[in-house]
């Protein structure tokens, strides 16, 4: 039986997807706020890669000069709004808090974070301005969390910025790819007007860079390029039967549940297929659309999953299964989906190796494969002299993000292969004062 309703309607989609950190009121935050202990060189600030001073913009809270913390934080990390939600708070901050020694429970940093700049927000107090125009242009690919970030530091710092974007709205995976019950399209896209709206950068939607002419002409009318252009598509898995109906890849999957809500429909029972965060997303979804069963296959054991384990807690407390320790070999059906052909599998000196003859199908009327995305290798071979390593990643300089083509600097998963939206603004940050440094001198 199905743990949650399909959902018919807008109103249903949202009581399925439910916030997970839900917006605090004044009382809540006062409460939460005077609870931290203030502590001298805090771990919490250590644990973010942005370095947001956590210990001052709570003290601001608490002393009710919310406009401060929230300038504290936007300081740090342009996306401070949406981090407080979909940052993995419980591995980081919130993961480093003292309170954890002691068995307490830790400060809810992320809804004191998302509090505090969603009230600047809503009342409109702009915090930032434009720099000084130093004369100097930069191209920006790409308006996720790593783009936008490189455009509000760069506006700081003087420049003119045009970001290029293929997509109809800006922010990546923050809109496209982040589970509904961590954030909401509204949110962020009100971040977005926010930061757009005092830094003044310009953004072109639905236009792709794809070819070395349309490269071309960016490097003969900006300065310098920022890379900021994520991760491609679901890899495919190159199993028989992989084309059938019903048979999606999770980023993509996400991506409609982002955009269409409700009316995206799942299979009675789905197997996802991944052991990753995305595929805990993935599967807590289908399960909150009105799936009867979902079931979690990974190829390796539980205690080797790639997710961090508040992810499949949250999976299994929707109803989703788990099955270990196999390994899909084929999509069975006619036309359609009807169940995966596994092997068992056993990890033996950290390999892992099929065990001959165990091979059974689990039938499934729907196939999520959450199998990480591919780098987007053929576009980055359109630059010259640009170095990729052997994973199809970047290579750009740690303190400058400036690549083997001194005209482009990267940041976010283009360059660190997969990682968190935070971390993603931390390189942008970096990236654009490389810009800075390498355009003049400074």
């Amino acid at each position: 039986m199905a743990e949650f309703p399909i959902p018919a309607t807008e109103q249903d989609f949202h009581a399925n997807f439910a916030q997970l950190k839900p917006r605090m009121n004044n009382t809540e935050a006062l409460y939460e706020s005077s609870r931290c202990l203030f502590c001298f060189d805090a771990p919490c600030i250590k644990a973010c890669p942005t370095g947001i001073d956590i210990p001052q913009f709570i003290r601001q809270i608490n002393s009710g000069n919310v406009t401060g913390a929230a300038k504290t934080i936007y300081e740090a990390n342009y996306f401070g709004n949406a981090c407080g939600k979909v940052c993995p708070t419980e591995v980081l901050c919130e993961g480093a808090c003292v309170y954890n020694l002691q068995d307490v429970k830790p400060i809810e940093i992320g809804r004191l974070q998302s509090f505090a700049t969603r009230q600047v927000m809503d009342s409109n107090q702009h915090l930032f301005k434009p720099g000084k125009p130093n004369g100097r242009k930069v191209a920006i690919i790409g308006a996720g969390p790593a783009g936008i970030s490189c455009a509000c530091e760069l506006r700081a710092l003087g420049f003119e910025a045009d970001v290029f974007e293929a997509k109809a709205q800006p922010s990546g995976l923050t809109v496209y790819g982040v589970a509904p019950y961590k954030i909401t399209n509204e949110e962020v896209l009100a971040e977005m007007d926010y930061l757009q709206a005092q830094f003044g950068y310009r953004v072109h939607y639905h236009s792709p860079i794809t070819t070395r002419q349309e490269l071309q002409a960016l490097e003969e009318a900006y300065d310098a390029i920022f890379l900021g252009i994520g991760l491609g598509g679901t890899n495919s898995l190159h199993l028989p039967g992989e084309d059938r109906q019903n048979c999606v890849g999770a980023v993509e999957f996400i991506e409609q549940l982002r955009q269409h809500h409700h009316r995206v429909a799942v299979g009675r029972k789905v197997i996802v297929l991944g052991g990753g965060n995305t595929a805990m997303d993935a599967a807590s979804e289908s399960a909150r659309l009105g799936a009867e069963d979902v079931l979690l296959a990974y190829r390796r054991g539980k205690d080797e999953m790639g997710a961090y384990d508040f992810e499949y807690d949250l999976a299994n407390s929707v109803g989703v299964k788990g099955l270990f320790n196999v390994a899909p070999i084929e999509i069975v059906g006619n036309g359609r989906v009807e169940g995966v052909r596994f092997v068992r599998t056993q990890t033996l000196d950290g390999q892992v190796q099929v065990v001959a003859g165990t091979e059974f199908v689990e039938s499934c009327d729907m196939v999520i494969k959450a199998t990480g995305q591919a780098k987007q290798v053929s576009f980055l071979r359109h630059i010259p002299g640009l170095e990729l390593d052997r994973n199809g990643r970047i290579v750009a300089d740690a303190y400058s993000g400036q690549t083997t083509n001194p005209q482009y600097f990267a940041s976010g998963d283009a360059r660190n292969g997969g990682a968190e939206v935070v971390n993603a603004a931390a390189e942008a940050k970096v990236a654009a004062r490389g810009i800075h440094a390498y355009l003049l001198g400074q």
